[in-house]
């Protein structure tokens, strides 16, 4: 694992997950690949129709990531509302492109931040 990636990891794990589950922020749900357990990742992307769109900052390295790609079924959490949904990765997806057209302050942080970029698809039931 890079510096880079472990460094940002731990601050995602220690810090922006746990203030994530307090804020009214979006909120993915995934249910831990390992323990069966749900899992908390706070992300930023839009929604646009009935499909929520992120761009994961590394990627498969991603444990949410690879969480998804163990069970696609997730739940999302935009403002106080949480839906049921199928998370869907897209590795032919440009994801820098596709950072231009999500909100702007959370693409600056991925592109700075983000070693692997991956786009991933939430179509909402």
């Amino acid at each position: 694992m890079s510096l880079k990636r472990t460094v940002v990891h731990n601050f995602q794990r220690l810090v922006v997950n746990p203030l994530g589950r307090k804020l009214p922020i979006t909120m993915l749900e995934t249910t831990g690949r390992k323990s069966g357990q749900p899992r908390h990742t706070a992300i930023g992307g839009k929604l646009v129709g009935n499909s929520f769109w992120l761009v994961s900052e590394h990627g498969e390295h991603s444990d949410y990531v690879k969480n998804i790609k163990a069970n696609p079924a997730v739940r999302l959490r935009l403002r106080d509302t949480w839906r049921n949904g199928t998370a869907v990765p897209l590795p032919d997806d440009d994801p820098v492109a596709r950072l231009g057209q999500l909100p702007g302050g959370n693409s600056g942080v991925v592109r700075l931040l983000g070693t692997d970029l991956l786009t991933i698809r939430i179509d909402l039931d």
